[in-house]
């Protein structure tokens, strides 16, 4: 696992348990120490979760009104802890995190969705990012940032031709697996 990676993960988790106990930002720095003993004792992530958390705090009502626009279907309450905190996380990155490719803050938000979530969260994760992501400025949307650890590489670019294709084939999949199902 990249570092940024482990970062964004504790972040995650300390955005979840924040959440999850009414939002007391008071408790905040206690969350993020726990977190780190907890899950990675060792680890020196550069104050990334601080600046994570901090940025996300000082834009949340911005970042859950991005929430409220792009999943309609789903009022924010009703979001799960864990797909809400995901999408903050992920939005947080999307629009004000320096040096992080638009396309590599999307991809790392799915795979946080895919190890913490439901069997759905990392497409709805998907999707709202998605639709952000085609909606931001075009200077934005091809963005190439240097990131600042090396593990972290931009995203290739991928036409909307392909990225119709991978995902028919993951329905495809989706299904052949449910049909191949045991009956009960």
């Amino acid at each position: 696992m990249s570092n940024r990676h482990l970062a964004r993960t504790i972040a995650m988790q300390t955005l979840f348990v924040w959440d999850f106990n009414h939002r007391n930002n008071s408790d905040i720095d206690r969350i993020i120490k726990d977190n780190f003993a907890n899950f990675a004792p060792d680890f020196n992530d550069s104050g990334y979760v601080k600046y994570t958390i901090d940025g996300i705090f000082e834009h949340l009502e911005e970042i859950d009104n991005y929430i409220r626009k792009y999943a309609t279907e789903w009022p924010l309450e009703q979001i799960t802890y864990v797909d809400r905190n995901i999408l903050r996380l992920g939005i947080f990155e999307l629009i004000h995190a320096e040096k992080i490719p638009p396309k590599v803050a999307i991809n790392e938000a799915i795979e946080i969705a895919k190890a913490f979530g439901s069997d759905s969260s990392s497409k709805f994760v998907n999707g709202v990012l998605g639709s952000i992501f085609n909606d931001l400025p075009e200077e934005l949307r091809k963005a190439d940032f240097i990131p600042e650890n090396e593990e972290e590489k931009p995203a290739e670019e991928i036409d909307d031709a392909t990225i119709t294709k991978e995902i028919t084939e993951e329905l495809k999949e989706e299904t052949k697996e449910i049909d191949e199902s045991p009956k009960f």
